[in-house]
């Protein structure tokens, strides 16, 4: 397996890890607390390198 394809298998690995954390806190804080925007944001970095990556 080529080094990209790694990168990329964990990029969608952290990309539906976070996805879900930021489901789960958007549910108990509500969608404009301050650890949901913080979560949706990294997520936004995931998605922008897998983006690159792709």
């Amino acid at each position: 397996m080529k080094i990209r394809e790694l990168l990329v298998n964990k990029l969608e690995y952290n990309i539906n890890s976070l996805r879900n954390r930021m489901i789960s806190i958007g549910e108990l804080k509500g969608l404009n607390h301050p650890d949901t925007i913080k979560c949706s944001q990294k997520l936004d970095l995931y998605l922008n390198k897998y983006d690159r990556l792709k």
